[in-house]
């Protein structure tokens, strides 16, 4: 199919839109799926419906959540640099219409010729686009409306650009090892030889610290984790007592990963579609994973993928990493 083209007039026809037309998730077929696993999981690309979207902002400024506050501190101290290393006047792909004020932080100090935002949602992407190029006049955006993490084609090619992708917040560290592997391999085959993706990486550190990212003394994180079950209640009319499900976050030193969970506290069955699911009392629905690195580790993980690993800068404390690898 075609991709739709639209420019915009909200920012002087500088916003320029292209529908890549993605395939919906089937949620309804994902979460029956899901459900009917030994270990119950639900995919966390469910988790952000407006609630939702909202809830995880609201995580972000808590005091136990390092990696938002963490990240932008590193990009403000090293953005000049960084911007060295991806070359002045590139084509820049933010992978995901994500933290307003980290892609602010490195179009400043970049200056791209060309943004492209990628993300699956098309009024999230658009009036994000919007926003920064209201904010930054001489910039040309090309906002695309795609699934990042499968394959896609660029809309619009700038031969005489360098290449370059920013994927922040740690988001590699949703995906399982081997497919974090596939995705970047996916995104280096984009960028072509030479191109450089500059990823944002959560380290390990002391399981305190870890679980207390996840487990916040506000419990805004539970409430983040029990509206995906609001959200197949609404969408999906099933009947989840949200009162019999707890919120658990536990670090996994054996997998490096923060798993999140939701418990069930008593026995119970949960109907979904004509189909009814039991949960004995302590059975869990995984909901996430947040794989934790080591710089060395990563490292190996790019070299898998296909890339080599130019440069890392971290914060004093040795929490988290941005990375700018070369494909090729």
């Amino acid at each position: 199919m075609k991709p739709e083209t639209t420019t915009g007039a909200a920012a002087a026809g500088r916003v320029h839109f292209h529908d890549l037309h993605p395939t919906p998730a089937d949620m309804r077929a994902e979460v029956l799926a899901g459900l009917d696993l030994p270990q119950k999981r639900l995919s966390p690309k469910f988790f952000y419906d407006a609630e939702g979207s909202r809830l995880f902002d609201a995580i972000c400024e808590l005091p136990e959540y390092y990696p938002t506050r963490t990240e932008i501190g590193i990009l403000r101290r090293h953005g000049a640099e960084m911007a060295e290393r991806l070359g002045r006047e590139a084509l820049l792909i933010e992978l995901g219409s994500g933290s307003s004020l980290k892609i602010r932080t490195l179009l400043e100090a970049l200056r791209p010729a060309v943004y492209m935002p990628v993300d699956i949602s098309k009024e999230h992407l658009l009036r994000s686009a919007q926003d920064l190029a209201a904010a930054f006049p001489g910039l040309d955006v090309h906002a695309v409306c795609a699934d990042y993490s499968s394959a896609f084609v660029l809309p619009v090619d700038h031969h005489d650009h360098p290449r370059a992708a920013f994927f922040p917040g740690s988001s590699v560290g949703n995906f399982e090892p081997a497919a974090a592997a596939r995705f970047m391999a996916r995104v280096g085959q984009i960028l072509g030889p030479g191109g450089r993706l500059l990823i944002g990486v959560d380290l390990i550190k002391d399981r305190q610290r870890l679980e207390a990212a996840y487990n916040d003394a506000d419990g805004v994180t539970a409430a983040f984790n029990l509206n995906l079950l609001t959200r197949i209640n609404r969408e999906l009319g099933a009947d989840f007592d949200l009162n019999a499900f707890r919120h658990e976050a536990v670090f996994d030193a054996s997998l490096s990963r923060v798993e999140m969970h939701l418990i069930s506290t008593r026995p119970q069955q949960v109907t979904l579609a004509g189909e009814t699911f039991s949960f004995a009392e302590g059975e869990s629905i995984h909901t996430e994973c947040s794989y934790k690195y080591r710089i060395d580790g990563f490292h190996a993980l790019a070299a898998e993928a296909g890339f080599t690993a130019e440069q890392v800068w971290t914060d004093p404390d040795a929490l988290f990493s941005v990375h700018c690898l070369v494909w090729g």
